[in-house]
């Protein structure tokens, strides 16, 4: 349980010291006297990248290839008969 809990503050660190991460939030604090409406977006591409990236690295931290590769089967299932019911095909 503690080199779980370890393993996501390690890779939500790295997620947030990422070079990419990093340049998006330096390019954003230059630019902040920009209108409301550029900021945002941003801001919202900062955020999205930030949250893609920390998930990512914790999802690699906390399963094992054959864990992602269960869970990649259980999602495209789902996915499959959830358009099977939109379709009306039980």
């Amino acid at each position: 349980m503690i080199s779980t809990a370890l393993a996501l503050q390690e890779a939500t660190q790295e997620a947030v010291h990422d070079e990419m991460v990093m340049a998006m939030a330096s390019e954003l604090y230059q630019n902040r006297d920009t209108d409301s409406e550029s900021f945002a977006k941003m801001l919202y591409r900062y955020s999205a990248l930030l949250a893609s990236m920390t998930t990512t690295l914790v999802v690699n931290a906390v399963l094992t290839e054959s864990d992602l590769h269960d869970l990649l089967n259980t999602i495209n299932e789902m996915d499959s008969m959830g358009k099977d019911i939109e379709n009306g095909n039980d």
